[in-house]
């Protein structure tokens, strides 16, 4: 029991508990626990964790007001003066001084100067001398190196190796067309002696759809960054797919986790759309667009060749699918997505339709709004030519650079038409992707009229068949297309999936090496330009890849002999057991074939010797009887004699 003391004061703690205030129970515990020490440390960390966070606001505030000082600096001073001039020298001296100076517009709308600010007349008078100074530079240079003409240079074969960034065109050359001339009698496309209003993109990120003439434009752009030693974001582990139906992710690319490459210029493969992602791994600066397809004969491309996905391979066609309603279709499946909007599905937008028309339109409106967001241009499928010419001017390439073969195409007898009845049933089974269709279908000739015009445009794409026709003259031997079974470089092949006969080409015989190089590429499919690309760019990625194959694949032969080796020995086994089986029962039927012969013997030799017993036995009784009856014969005569003798 404890004293009266203690419980006491016991009772005056637990009433001085009650009665305190929280914070003065806090500060107790803080002070008198155990744990004084360690809370001690928290605040302490605490503390000092939003000390630095204050200090590095205050700062970044500062070094922003100085930068936009600076900035404002800058703006206020030509560019002759903040902008470095190009080297000139004897040989680079091909055009005016003014072209060396490249008038670039420069984004000034967050450098504007406000109204009323004061200037510094001392910088102003510096401003002035600078100058000054450079136009006498100028003037200097312009009076000591004449201009000289475009054309001069190119008779000159060393001069035009050192400028190979520049595109040399021959004006005697029928092969190479020349760049074509504006309305107004002028081409943007050659340097002026202003300026040079005119420069290739070199970033571009094009959204790769589905059955949709894309493998074409993959290819146009897989050959200009091999030509230009342009870095590609190519998937991870050497897929051929951005981890395709997953939204992107910006460490889907090979390089980025890894920080081995600094810039990235052209993200071309399958991928679902993800803005933000995107713009993490491309520059500002980069150029976006896509490629459509009417979904009428998108949705019979895609059904041949998917067929074997849930929706598709319950159904023996196209109509029966439709006629059921999509039945068959589930979004929760994986891999359906396919069989409804996949263009929808392929932006990073939801593809599910409502079934009410004024929430559909106003659905489409939003799908419709969030594309032209993100990508300025919208090429059509159906108008293929026409959108090359016009991803020319976009790009400000040359028509070398746009010529191709159709690649990833079926042929003709793997297609067959829809009835009327059967496309209404596909634009309403995917009304989203045919509203998208319709509206970027009108976009896009009035960027042609607004742009280049409806006449320019018919003489370029002639220009581009006409290209296009001898290319195949020089480079495919019989002028085409042929079917898988036909192509005669495995290598050329290209994926085969699903029902579809995907065709392919076979080069000429005897062609020259740069010829050779320029016509393989040209048909290079798909998963083959992707590896080649791959190894170009990460050859020690690509060669531990080949080493581990090779393991596998040795690992994969081993296996595989010691599986026919273990087959051949449980046949061996098998047999031998078989054998075994069969000797003992054909062992078995001749014992009990001996042994009915045996049993059968043996009866028949009983048989025989009771018959023999019993012929003996009736011969013994027969001489018994013989005896008998000789005894009787015997004494008969006696009897006889005795009686004859009696009377004498």
């Amino acid at each position: 029991m404890l004293p009266p003391q203690r419980i006491a004061s016991r009772e005056r703690r637990a009433f001085y508990w009650r009665t305190a205030s929280p914070w003065t129970t806090c500060v107790r515990v803080a002070c008198c626990s155990r744990l004084r020490f360690m809370w001690f440390t928290l605040m302490v960390l605490t503390v000092l964790c939003v000390a630095l966070q204050m200090l590095g606001v205050v700062r970044q505030t500062r070094s922003s007001k100085v930068l936009k000082l600076v900035s404002e600096q800058l703006v206020r001073m030509p560019p002759e003066i903040h902008r470095p001039l190009k080297r000139i020298d004897n040989l680079g001296n091909l055009w005016s001084v003014s072209a060396a100076i490249v008038e670039e517009p420069v984004d000034q709308h967050s450098f504007t100067q406000r109204r009323g600010e004061s200037v510094n007349p001392n910088l102003e008078g510096e401003r002035d001398q600078v100058l000054e100074i450079e136009r006498k530079k100028l003037t200097s240079i312009t009076k000591a190196v004449p201009p000289i003409e475009p054309n001069k240079f190119l008779l000159d074969q060393e001069v035009a190796k050192q400028f190979q960034h520049q595109p040399v065109i021959d004006e005697n050359d029928p092969e190479i067309q020349k760049p074509p001339r504006s309305d107004n009698d002028t081409d943007k496309y050659t340097l002026k002696s202003e300026a040079v209003t005119c420069q290739p993109k070199n970033h571009i990120v094009f959204l790769k759809t589905h059955k949709t003439a894309s493998s074409t434009i993959l290819n146009i752009l897989y050959r200009y960054g091999d030509s230009h030693n342009l870095t590609f974001a190519l998937p991870l582990n050497m897929h051929s797919q951005l981890f395709y139906p997953t939204f992107f992710a910006a460490h889907f690319v090979e390089g980025v986790r890894t920080r081995s490459v600094k810039e990235f210029h052209i993200l071309c493969n399958h991928m679902r759309f993800s803005s933000q992602e995107v713009r993490k791994l491309m520059p500002k600066d980069t150029f976006y667009f896509s490629i459509l397809r009417n979904p009428v004969a998108m949705m019979e491309s895609l059904f041949v060749y998917y067929k074997a996905i849930p929706a598709f391979r319950v159904v023996k066609s196209l109509e029966e699918f439709l006629i059921q309603g999509g039945r068959s279709y589930n979004t929760s499946v994986p891999n359906n997505h396919y069989a409804r909007n996949i263009l929808t599905f392929d932006f990073g937008l939801d593809n599910t339709a409502p079934e009410n028309d004024n929430d559909l339109d106003k659905r489409s409106a939003e799908v419709i709004s969030a594309v032209e967001r993100d990508f300025p241009l919208i090429l059509i499928s159906e108008y293929f030519d026409e959108s090359l010419v016009l991803l020319k001017h976009a790009l400000c390439w040359s028509l070398d650079d746009i010529s191709s073969f159709r690649l990833n195409s079926r042929s003709e007898h793997s297609r067959r038409p829809l009835s009327a009845e059967t496309a209404e049933r596909v634009k309403q089974w995917n009304s989203l992707d045919w509203r998208v269709y319709q509206h970027f279908n009108a976009t896009f000739w009035k960027r042609i009229d607004s742009t280049i015009g409806r006449t320019k445009l018919q003489r370029e794409v002639e220009l581009l068949r006409g290209k296009r026709m001898k290319l195949e003259q020089m480079c495919l031997q019989g002028g085409g297309a042929v079917d898988p079974a036909d192509i005669k470089d495995s290598s050329l092949k290209p994926f085969q999936y699903g029902a579809a006969v995907i065709q392919g080409y076979n080069l000429r015989l005897g062609l020259n090496n740069d010829t050779f190089r320029l016509c393989q590429r040209l048909i290079t499919p798909e998963l083959q330009y992707t590896s080649a690309l791959y190894t170009k760019q990460f050859p020690q990625l690509a060669d531990a890849r080949a080493v581990a194959l090779k393991k596998i694949e040795a690992s994969r032969n081993i296996a595989t002999h010691r599986a026919v080796k273990r087959n051949i020995v449980t046949n061996v086994h098998i047999a031998v057991t078989n054998n075994s089986i069969h000797n003992n029962t054909n062992s078995a039927i001749a014992d009990e074939h001996s042994l009915q012969v045996l049993v059968n013997g043996t009866v028949v030799h009983r048989l025989r010797q009771d018959s023999f017993e019993a012929h003996n036995g009736t011969k013994h009784k027969n001489k018994e009887i013989k005896g008998d009856s000789d005894k009787h014969t015997a004494q008969k005569p006696v009897m006889n004699s005795n009686i004859h003798k009696e009377p004498q």
